[in-house]
């Protein structure tokens, strides 16, 4: 496994590879990402992993400077998974002021990007400077950033861009716990509550399974239970899985998504809901 820090060398690197799998990340890896990992390898001879904070996404009050940097252990996890892990610098990314974007499309705007302004605009600017710099035939992204995966596919599928999204599916603690570098954040009574958002998310799909098409009522009691128990939610929404739009009665494939606050931890989650296909309830 190479590690590579500049853009320069990947491209030299990447040159004769007919057929590249990629997966960018953040780092502070964890079982969910080794997953995505392992799936790209179905994708592609050379399986290339990013690790780099991204400043962009990261508004004024987040928590770009904090988060977890764990760059030795990360290698180490991909050691036998991933044939280059490619950790470049903000310079090397960023060599000037960033002034020329990515616009996402509008539903950037709800759910998490109402609470997070301008951060899919800043995820969707790097991936697109990740692919232009690796230029694979496939990206893989898990669907526990489900905004995210579809902000990436209509990016892709609008701009035209030569390569396949491949959606990841979210790994789970044995509790239903989504895997998440954030998780680390949370203290043991925490760690504990946390499954709660889960649970909620569990609550409201077996509902409308069994005919509940009470959208807001559902999210209603959802954002009740866990206000209830301390956290801050942010939204907890039941919309089509396909356009991230309003969930409208007949519609057979729904998504429901969550944001909250457990402490100073912000914790995200959601699960798909397919009425016309009991293998995947």
């Amino acid at each position: 496994m190479q590690i590579i820090s500049t853009t320069q060398e990947l491209r030299g690197r990447l040159k004769s590879e007919p057929s590249v799998a990629f997966v960018p990340t953040m780092g502070n890896l964890h079982q969910g990402h080794l997953a995505l990992v392992r799936q790209a390898r179905e994708h592609g001879r050379c399986v290339v992993v990013s690790i780099f904070v991204n400043p962009l996404q990261f508004g004024p009050n987040e928590d770009f400077a904090k988060y977890p940097r764990t760059f030795e252990q990360d290698c180490e996890k991909l050691a036998g998974l991933a044939d280059v892990v490619f950790a470049p610098t903000v310079a090397d990314l960023y060599p000037e002021p960033q002034q020329v974007y990515v616009e996402p499309p509008p539903v950037a705007n709800e759910l998490c990007g109402a609470f997070r302004p301008g951060h899919f605009r800043g995820v969707a600017t790097v991936v697109l400077k990740l692919f232009n710099i690796v230029q694979p035939r496939a990206a893989v992204f898990g669907k526990k950033d489900y905004q995210q995966l579809h902000v990436i596919r209509a990016m892709a599928r609008q701009l035209n861009l030569p390569l396949e999204i491949v959606a990841g599916e979210t790994l789970r603690a044995g509790d239903g716990l989504a895997l998440s570098s954030r998780n680390g954040y949370l203290g043991a009574e925490e760690r504990a509550e946390a499954v709660r958002l889960y649970r909620n998310l569990a609550r409201i799909r077996e509902s409308i399974v069994a005919g509940n098409l009470d959208f807001p009522a559902l999210e209603r009691g959802a954002i009740d239970d866990l206000e209830a128990h301390g956290w801050c939610v942010e939204y907890v929404l039941v919309r089509a899985a396909d356009s991230l739009a309003s969930a409208q009665a007949g519609e057979l494939n729904l998504v429901v998504l969550a944001a909250a606050w457990l402490g100073k931890t912000r914790l995200i989650d959601n699960l798909e809901i397919c009425l016309n296909a009991d293998k995947d309830l």
